[in-house]
């Protein structure tokens, strides 16, 4: 495992396009704060953090919009990892852009704290660009 949010993200990708009701990972500070995030933007239905004996894991319960009877679509469209192990990325406040025209968000790690595309604009702050999601 060489990028622990790579792979938090692939499996939320992954368990939403298998129509999973929740996914489970192992938890850091990071990747909580990206869930938090995930779930007050409404992205997810929940985030919690558990205990199985040895580790601390996080359970996000994942949301779905009802189409009809028998077709439900995932609330994430898409989500896509930017910053990366081998490159990282790193956005000034003048270079912070939204998604999708306002309909995605994106992820940024600032001095205070992990924070959304709209929220880091308004505090002026730029930093480490994590990932989008729409």
């Amino acid at each position: 495992m060489l990028d622990p949010i790579a792979e938090m993200l692939t499996r939320i990708r992954n368990a939403q396009s298998a129509g999973k009701k929740s996914v489970t990972f192992g938890a850091s500070k990071l990747k909580m704060a990206v869930a938090s995030i995930l779930e007050r933007e409404g992205f997810v239905e929940s985030v919690a953090k558990e205990n199985d004996g040895k580790f601390d894991m996080i359970r996000i319960g994942l949301k779905y919009y009802t189409v009809s009877n028998t077709k439900k679509l995932p609330a994430i469209k898409g989500i896509r990892r930017i910053s990366k192990e081998g490159q990282r990325i790193y956005v000034g406040k003048k270079e912070v852009h939204g998604v999708k025209n306002g309909y995605g968000i994106g992820i940024i790690s600032t001095s205070k704290g992990v924070m959304t595309d709209n929220e880091s604009r308004k505090a002026g702050l730029g930093g480490e660009y994590i990932c989008e999601v729409w």
